[in-house]
């Protein structure tokens, strides 16, 4: 197969950082750097031209679906004779370390701006962790962020309780410090307009079961779906550059899991976090998130500076 006819083929339109930005046209740019400088996650880069030429075009395209199905929903709660408001999901998947969680800020602070859907609210599927207590009884806290350290069926019926209109879902928390679920806490979530769903593996495929027990993909929640991408090795260095902030930061507040690292020398550092890296974040992206990108709805690819340098959209 040519090339030209692989590029045909692909289900993908794929862009330029300056072919994207040309379909932002009078979107109103509103960020200011010093609110920026808050959504930014721990080495991330992004400026404001970035949210420019990216993030606004992807705000007024998100915009635009949502619009559409505010209107289906309201046509069909029309022919239901009901009022049952239903928040509009978008999932944002993607390696550790690749920055799910900046852009997921991002497009929150910017969808939240349009008129239309002031409500929206981000929620990470680190809540749906087992326990470690749990991890640890089934062998699984070296695979901690694979498919199978997450509490499936809890999370698919949150998502379902917010698709399904109910008035209120709520979810646990999970802590980055204590390393774990924090068993007093709930987050609750009040139909927003938009919920934004950030995590490892949620456009991981469904778990085969009998005809009668199927269980379904998170994604069949999801409205829109979003995927960071970057290459390995880029990533690694994100992961490593992070791990080595960290033992100036996080490592060291009060009941840090990671407080044993906080004075490690930097060689020592660095070859742990490239030995946590490699047994469990690469592995769990070769095997479980990198397989499930052509899922998305739409990839946003990095370079190596963290900066966006590809978008592409799904078309088929």
């Amino acid at each position: 197969m040519t090339e030209q006819n692989s590029k045909t083929l692909s289900p993908y339109r794929s862009f330029t950082a300056e072919e994207w930005s040309r379909l932002r046209q009078d979107t109103e740019m509103t960020l200011t750097e010093q609110e920026l400088e808050k959504l930014r996650g721990l080495g991330e880069t992004v400026s404001l031209k970035e949210v420019e030429e990216i993030y606004l075009p992807l705000s007024r395209l998100l915009s635009l679906y949502v619009e559409g199905t505010q209107n289906l929903y309201g046509v069909t709660n029309q022919f239901l004779g009901s009022e049952t408001k239903v928040p509009f999901v978008i999932g944002v998947a993607g390696s550790v370390a690749v920055g799910k969680s900046t852009t997921s800020r991002i497009l929150r602070e910017l969808l939240a701006r349009w008129p239309s859907h002031p409500q929206v609210q981000l929620l990470t599927t680190d809540g749906f962790l087992y326990p470690n207590a749990v991890l640890e009884e089934r062998d699984l806290m070296q695979r901690k962020g694979f498919p199978e350290s997450f509490d499936l069926r809890k999370l698919l019926g949150f998502l379902s309780k917010v698709k399904s209109g109910a008035p209120v879902a709520t979810a646990p928390v999970y802590s980055h410090i204590a390393y774990d679920i924090l068993p007093d806490k709930q987050v609750s979530v009040a139909q927003p307009d938009i919920l934004i769903v950030e995590g490892l593996n949620v456009l991981q495929p469904a778990i085969m079961a009998e005809a009668d027990n199927e269980i379904p993909f998170v994604s069949d929640y999801f409205d829109f779906s979003i995927y960071i991408d970057a290459e390995a090795d880029i990533i690694q260095r994100w992961y490593v550059e992070r791990f080595m902030s960290l033992r100036e930061t996080a490592f060291r507040q009060p009941g840090a899991y990671f407080k044993r690292y906080a004075d490690l020398s930097d060689e020592q550092a660095e070859e742990t976090a490239i030995d946590i890296w490699t047994r469990i974040n690469l592995a769990n992206l070769s095997e479980n998130i990198l397989p499930t990108r052509g899922r998305a709805d739409l990839i946003l690819h990095k370079s190596t500076d963290h900066a966006i340098d590809r978008v592409m959209l799904r078309k088929i």
